[in-house]
């Protein structure tokens, strides 16, 4: 469930890009930083998704805000959800799938190492990589390709982040009753 307030700034961002591109990644990188600080404050720990969203909007906002103004929503989503695949891959290479940070929260820690939890995370992460995938590849047709309606792009990227979101809820639950718990 915490996985899921990791998402708050992209959420904002979502709401705020048709007002303006440069206010909703302004807008985005106070919500991430105020997250990773919170997150920081309480555990000593900061998240690799949160520090990489906090990094990824700052470097946005002062892209778009100094260097380039006109940056338009499909490129601000293309550089995003590459940004996030990035991440999302660099966890896995590293061996540390990005939702262990937030799993952990949810289980007792003498079940971290337990198969069913270690190959879960290993899981929710790799689809989360397709998903960020997925929407890069479509904020990309609208880009290179100009065939391809923005909103077609839009259900398409939205339509791998609910399946992602859907599949980590579903994670969760299938986690929760295996320990006996409780689903969220």
């Amino acid at each position: 469930m915490t996985l899921l307030f990791g998402f708050a700034p992209f959420v904002v961002f979502c709401v705020i890009a048709r007002l303006s591109i440069s206010l909703a990644l302004w807008v985005a990188f106070a919500t991430a930083f105020a997250l990773s600080m919170r997150t920081f404050t309480e555990t000593g720990v900061l998240k690799l998704f949160d520090a990489g969203g906090t990094l990824l909007f700052g470097l946005l906002a002062l892209y778009a805000g100094f260097i380039e103004p006109g940056m338009d929503y499909p490129w601000v989503g293309f550089v995003l959800n590459l940004g996030l695949l990035g991440l999302v891959s660099w966890s896995l290479v590293a061996r540390v799938p990005f939702t262990w940070e937030y799993s952990r929260e949810q289980i007792p820690q003498e079940q971290w190492n337990a198969p069913l939890f270690v190959a879960t995370n290993y899981l929710m992460t790799w689809v989360w990589a397709g998903a960020f995938a997925v929407m890069a590849a479509a904020n990309a047709t609208v880009i290179f390709l100009h065939r391809v309606a923005p909103g077609l792009a839009d259900a398409a990227g939205l339509l791998a982040l609910v399946g992602a979101l859907a599949f980590t809820w579903q994670s969760g639950v299938r986690i929760s009753r295996h320990l006996g718990k409780t689903p969220y």
